[in-house]
């Protein structure tokens, strides 16, 4: 399965999370020794779940669906359950991971703000410890994540099946080095891991969607790295996807990069004109980017001048999760117009700027947009190809 193409209309689709039921969310959270708790209760609650989901997303107007993570504790740490040569530890202070500061460079501006208002994350348990040779150990999961959303789909009318998957980069952030010799030896063992899921969610015939907040994200947990520093940090980890992604089809791959999901300033996100060669240099068909929010919605402006690689499709976000407003129809349709008239109308999909099923306040909202941003896809389809 090829990513799809707006060849007669402008498509939708999402950046993978969605809301989970009661039941889904306390299997995966009940641990123990840091395992899922109870396996055999998931994977026996995971079909019906994942049917349901996939049916909820075709009603409110996506093309390209996925399982909602259904099968995941989160789209990062999901990792931790898949590869072996890790532990849980409680972790050095001194460790970046240790904090989760993704809002390093914000919270030396406002320091405050962080203190009276931001919720940091806690580290329950402690963070997984690579103390021995990493091996994927997650063919069984990763298959019957598949097969819950193939059986899902049959008889629907689905465009797309897509599976959300980590990047080397991004799995790293949470992954503490007791074992390798560099940083970049840990990082190229995660995506040699990483290959065989990406092997075999593609040879199932569906799309891989590489989640990489990391490219991006990555700068603000850095707050003394200078940009030249910084690209060098990126590029290795671009380096090591690629090296995951060897012998991938790229007709099958879509990219989708943004600047972390938490609710901040964003004030010192990287811009995208810093990095976009570097998002473009990774093999995929489709590039999907946050675009819909207040730190990153101007930058529409850096495709006037670059365009992506030749055949491939843009997902700019057109809605998003950094506040429960739900967008207007219309603006939704002049963000994809806008793109269209740069890109060319074939190579536009409407998007979302992160998975937005968990961090919106309701499930009610999630879905509310969706439907808000499937309605604007009609109305950008009307304007460009003159029906509805």
């Amino acid at each position: 399965m090829a990513t799809m193409r707006s060849t007669d209309r402008i498509k939708t689709t999402h950046a993978g999370s969605l809301p989970r039921p009661k039941l889904i969310r306390e299997l995966l959270t009940t641990r123990q020794d840091g395992k899922i708790a109870d396996p055999a209760r998931l994977d026996a609650e995971l079909p019906a779940a994942v049917k349901e989901i996939v049916a909820k997303q075709l009603e409110v107007g996506l093309d390209s669906v996925n399982d909602g993570e259904f099968g995941k504790v989160n789209f990062t740490n999901y990792v931790m359950d898949r590869v072996s040569g890790l532990e849980m530890r409680s972790p050095d202070p001194r460790a970046y991971q240790y904090r989760l500061n993704m809002i390093a460079r914000d919270e030396r501006k406002f320091p405050e703000y962080f203190e009276k208002v931001y919720h940091r994350p806690t580290i329950a348990g402690g963070l997984p410890h690579c103390i021995g040779p990493l091996k994927y150990t997650g063919h069984d999961q990763v298959k019957r994540d598949i097969a819950n959303l193939k059986a899902a789909a049959v008889g629907t009318r689905a465009e797309e099946l897509f599976v959300p998957t980590n990047t080397p980069g991004t799995a790293e952030h949470w992954m503490i080095n007791n074992y390798y010799r560099t940083q970049e030896e840990m990082v190229f063992a995660i995506a040699d891991c990483l290959h065989e899921e990406y092997q075999a969610i593609t040879d199932a015939g569906l799309v891989l969607h590489l989640d990489d907040p990391d490219l991006s994200d990555g700068w603000n947990i850095f707050p003394d790295m200078d940009k030249k520093a910084y690209r060098q940090y990126a590029e290795m980890r671009v380096d090591a996807l690629n090296h995951a992604l060897k012998g991938i089809p790229r007709e099958q791959v879509r990219l989708h990069v943004c600047w972390g999901s938490f609710h901040g300033p964003h004030h010192d996100d990287i811009p995208l004109t810093e990095i976009i060669d570097l998002i473009f240099k990774v093999p995929a068909e489709s590039y999907s980017i946050e675009a819909s929010n207040p730190c990153h919605e101007h930058e529409w402006r850096v495709f006037e001048t670059v365009k992506p690689p030749a055949g491939a499709t843009l997902v700019p976000g057109v809605i998003g999760h950094f506040s429960d407003f739900i967008e207007h129809p219309d603006l939704i349709a002049d963000r994809l117009v806008r793109y269209a008239r740069l890109v060319g109308r074939e190579n536009v999909i409407a998007g979302t700027d992160c998975g937005i099923g968990p961090r919106v306040g309701h499930p009610l909202i999630c879905w509310a947009k969706f439907e808000a941003m499937a309605e604007g896809a009609r109305r950008a389809t009307k304007i460009l190809w003159g029906r509805a």
